[in-house]
């Protein structure tokens, strides 16, 4: 049985500017493969409401879970949980759970829960809350969609909260080959041993070091055996 199926979606006018760096693709990527979890494509768009609620309906009618990434904060540019909201025709407003633990969070540091950190607690109805230990505000999760925030240490204490929650399938393995020959010789061996292994993915990452061409080759899968087999042969044929 194929495992279940994942995107990304990350949001923000600072991703595509370049002024943020995203690291949260990276380690959702690897949280995923562990759990068993294919993530099939990652998208980044603006804070544009239509083409967040655009990539939302996209993403989640092509597949089984979509991960999304900013714009629940305080400000005015945070507009991500009404444009989901929207995606699933679902009304937003402060729910009251949210609220109770904001309220608990900021009588606890002494600071005053104004307007502007009350939409943190801005959730679509039917949304179940996602546990944030790192700083309360909640994420969501509505249909099969999950909702977090774009800061990389809540976003990562987010997925944690949710990925125990999801079915997941077998962990995807992987090994690497370091060959220190350039693609173009290579190549013909690497077409010939995908078709054999047509159950495993086969990959070349060119490199460059004092000017020596080489590649590594990455075999992944979820069997072992097959992994094993594949590597094995290819350093064989390559005399390596």
């Amino acid at each position: 049985m194929p495992n279940p199926t994942a995107a990304m979606l990350v949001i923000g006018d600072e991703i595509l500017s370049g002024r943020t760096k995203d690291t949260n693709t990276n380690f959702l990527a690897q949280e995923l493969t562990k759990h068993g979890i294919d993530l099939k494509e990652v998208r980044v768009v603006s804070d544009d409401a239509d083409a967040i609620e655009n990539a939302v309906r996209a993403l989640s009618d092509s597949f089984e879970h979509v991960f999304t990434s900013g714009g629940i904060g305080p400000t005015h540019d945070d507009i991500t949980a009404d444009c989901i909201a929207r995606a699933f025709g679902a009304h937003i407003d402060v729910r009251d759970d949210a609220r109770a633990l904001l309220e608990a969070h900021y009588e606890k540091s002494g600071l005053e829960l104004n307007t502007a950190r009350l939409r943190m607690a801005r959730i679509p109805d039917g949304a179940a809350l996602i546990e944030n230990p790192v700083s309360t505000a909640p994420g969501f999760t509505i249909g099969n969609v999950h909702v977090m925030a774009g800061v990389p240490s809540v976003f990562q204490a987010m997925v944690a909260s949710v990925l125990p929650t999801l079915t997941g399938g077998e962990p995807l393995l992987s090994q690497t080959l370091r060959v220190n020959r350039g693609e173009g010789d290579i190549a013909a061996t690497l077409s010939v041993l995908a078709e054999d292994f047509s159950d495993l993915a086969i990959g070349s990452y060119g490199f460059q070091v004092n000017g020596v061409f080489g590649a590594n080759v990455v075999v992944r899968g979820t069997d072992g055996g097959r992994i094993d087999a594949a590597i094995t042969r290819l350093a064989r044929e390559l005399e390596l």
